[in-house]
């Protein structure tokens, strides 16, 4: 459960407080429906966790819904999300009848909800097809791409546009990710909750329970990736740029991660991982649980350097996460990372493992540039990338829309 809102003024202000106040006010009473893929597992129900919440006490009338599918279906939606991130990918035509068939079955169930929102909410490809379904809609409905989309494997995104562009507004967290849609299209970043248990500060006892837990030697540099077991998040890349690092210096790393129930490929480059990583006993693959926030949050302090080298990143929490600890991020040059990662100032931004292994040797050896980074970064993400900034675009976009928008293209 989130924080109250009053519980943020000691880092973002009071006057961001009472404007967040203000604009909740404009909105009261208004019926505002979230729906996503899944409950736990992943940044978009991170979000979703503390926004839900957070709107009910500004005074919108905030509800969260999940739709349910079967292993098919998700097997179906992983095809779609990949190929919006320009993977060629082989989606037939039952394929696309398993997807609707779905969606048209958790219809059924939603539909008081959805047909009596002043306000729909749909994140991500999976339950797009919703809107079509919802021939009585009162209110407005919105749809969120959290992904990378904006070099999409044409014959996936051809279909899915078909859902999509019925929608009222969409929002993407970059222009470069933004579509051809004839609706008004919004940029807004997401963000992290300072307070949560993955984010909150920690007791020293607390992290070294967590070091000494997993037998990390406190006298060797750390590398840490967090991030799903996801084949865009490149973990054996960032395996291959550890043992090239290893030659020069004695570091450890640790790759550490869970799945999301709609993500049926993560026990697959799991053991991809393993493989690669062998015996060496300075890799440490942890599979975690999705409620091991604490262990997440004492992972990033315990690092020396965070990585995130992803081949495709609609934003990357992570990265927002890593940067709020004081750390410096060695990040893919990919979509929302480039957002975040300043090329010395916060970070370094790569497309190799041999890059990556040269920006980590380079860090190594300079010891005053992981302190100056990481205090940058930290800064960086309060004045950027804080959940206050994101529900206050949220609700005021929520305004414009309510109030039929001519503009084509809005930044808030």
């Amino acid at each position: 459960m989130s924080a109250t809102l009053s519980a943020y003024e000691g880092i973002v202000g009071s006057a961001v407080i009472r404007q967040l106040r203000r604009l909740g006010e404009k909105l009261k009473g208004t019926r505002i429906v979230h729906v996503n893929s899944t409950r736990e597992g992943g940044g978009v129900a991170e979000i979703l966790e503390w926004m839900t919440p957070l709107m009910t006490e500004l005074g919108l009338n905030a509800s969260w819904e999940v739709i349910h599918g079967s292993g098919r279906f998700f097997e179906v939606t992983k095809s779609i999300h990949n190929g919006l991130q320009g993977h060629s990918v082989p989606i037939t035509g039952k394929d696309w009848k398993v997807y609707e068939d779905v969606n048209a079955r958790n219809f059924e169930r939603l539909r008081p909800a959805l047909e009596e929102a002043d306000i729909v909410v749909v994140h991500d490809p999976q339950p797009a097809p919703l809107l079509k379904l919802c021939e009585r809609r009162k209110g407005k409905w919105i749809w969120r791409a959290h992904i990378d989309i904006s070099r999409p494997f044409r014959p996936a995104w051809k279909v899915l546009r078909t859902f999509v562009e019925k929608y009222d507004a969409s929002i993407f967290s970059m222009a470069e990710f933004a579509q051809p849609l004839p609706h008004p299209q919004y940029l807004v970043p997401p963000s992290i909750d300072p307070l949560s248990e993955k984010n909150r500060d920690m007791s020293p006892e607390e992290i070294e329970a967590v070091r000494n837990g997993f037998g990390l030697d406190p006298s060797r540099p750390l590398l840490v990736q967090i991030s799903r077991f996801d084949r865009f998040k490149d973990p054996v890349g960032v395996i291959e740029a550890y043992r090239m690092v290893r030659k020069v210096a004695k570091v450890q790393l640790v790759l550490a991660g869970g799945g999301a129930s709609d993500d049926p490929e993560g026990t697959a480059i799991l053991e991809e991982v393993m493989e690669a990583a062998g015996s060496d006993p300075d890799i440490h693959v942890l599979l975690l649980p999705p409620d091991s926030h604490r262990t997440v949050n004492a992972l990033q302090r315990l690092a020396t350097i965070i990585l995130q080298k992803s081949t495709r990143e609609g934003f990357g929490l992570t990265v927002t996460e890593g940067m709020w600890k004081g750390k410096p991020v060695i990040g893919g040059d990919v979509g929302g990372i480039r957002l975040q990662v300043v090329p010395h100032h916060t970070g370094f931004l790569v497309n190799t493992p041999e890059g990556a292994a040269h920006r980590i040797r380079y860090l190594l050896h300079h010891q005053e540039g992981i302190e100056r980074m990481g205090t940058t970064a930290r800064e960086f993400v309060r004045e950027n990338f804080l959940l206050t900034r994101h529900i206050r675009e949220y609700l005021t976009l929520m305004l414009v829309t309510l109030r039929d928008p001519r503009a084509n293209f809005i930044q808030v």
